[in-house]
């Protein structure tokens, strides 16, 4: 594949999570838990070997615990998801995680660590697969690869610097301490990504929904020629041009988040009423890409905007391509 399909793919991905909100809520809140939770997977085996008087064996028990925790809560999570959101769960496991942190940083009992490990590894279960369940079923199937490559890199980033500072914070305060921090952060992560819901992918309309209709042509474009300028004019009742602009916000997101790289909206001084909403595409293929990205979710905002305008027609659109110019 040519490096240049490679890196548009690449931009593609990373702009349809900066203007897809309910997947960026997602990477947040998997940034936000794996950060604070990555210092029970750092400094475990420190915990064991100094506080508890363990060595490699009984570390590798603790591990088997936290494992065996997992196998438990993965046997359970479908039934439990039946009637308890992503949301929840993750909450619900978040503040569970923090207290087997917690209990980690005091205890001394080696019996009763490797007990509450079991818990902690029905919580990691839980949290993971929550996210993972939230990234996949918030994105499309054409960016869904790339969708969970990024949130791969959340996560894998997120233990590499969360390991890393809590490593930090143990050589200058002891690991109890580090514990500590890294407990309360998980707890205060939780009423601060409230803002940031998991949704059901369910309930987005992600399915495709090929409404727009296929641009008019005499001569046929080459894939690569661009950028593209599309315009479509609206002609709206100007008593309600506050409310259409209200409206333009979604579709100026989805615009963005399939492909386009400018957007703007603009009225014509000279006749009240007249609004040309205006977006640039990189390339003729990729102003098509955008036709087959269209969802279900986007025809219902579309038509809200197109429910403004004015006669019984729909509004116009017309696509321009750049052309070259000689010095």
């Amino acid at each position: 594949m040519p490096p240049e399909h490679i890196f548009g793919g690449m931009r593609a991905g990373l702009r349809y999570v900066r203007h897809a909100p309910e997947l960026r809520a997602t990477f947040i809140r998997t940034g936000i838990f794996i950060l604070c939770a990555s210092a029970l997977w750092a400094l475990l085996p420190l915990q064991a070997r100094q506080a508890l008087g363990l060595g490699s064996f009984g570390y590798g028990v603790l591990l088997g615990c936290i494992g065996a925790g997992a196998v438990a809560g993965a046997a359970f999570l479908p039934k439990v998801r039946q009637q308890v959101s992503n949301h929840l769960l993750v909450v619900l496991a978040s503040a569970l995680f923090a207290s087997v942190t917690i209990v980690l940083a005091y205890l001394r009992l080696p019996i009763v660590v490797g007990a509450v490990m079991i818990l902690g590894g029905v919580a990691w279960i839980t949290v993971m697969s929550s996210f993972n369940t939230a990234a996949q079923t918030a994105a499309p199937a054409w960016v869904r690869a790339r969708a969970l490559s990024i949130y791969t890199l959340v996560f894998m980033g997120g233990m590499a610097v969360g390991s890393a500072a809590w490593g930090a914070v143990a050589a200058r305060f002891g690991v109890t301490a580090a514990l500590t921090c890294a407990a309360l952060g998980l707890l205060i992560g939780i009423p601060a990504s409230l803002r940031y819901g998991l949704v059901n992918g369910d309930d987005l309309g992600l399915s495709p929904s090929a409404h727009w209709p296929e641009p008019v042509v005499v001569i046929e474009p080459k894939p690569e020629q661009g950028p593209v300028l599309v315009q479509t004019e609206y002609r709206i009742d100007p008593a309600r041009a506050r409310e259409f602009r209200q409206a333009m916000r979604d579709l100026r997101r989805i615009r963005r988040r399939d492909g386009a790289s400018r957007w703007g909206l603009f009225s014509d001084p000279a006749e009240p009423g007249r609004f040309i909403e205006s977006f640039l595409v990189e390339s003729w293929a990729e102003h098509l890409r955008q036709h087959a990205r269209a969802t279900e979710a986007d025809r219902e905002k579309e038509e809200r905007v197109i429910a403004f305008h004015l006669g019984g027609e729909r509004p116009v659109t017309t696509h321009l391509i750049a052309e070259h110019v000689p010095r």
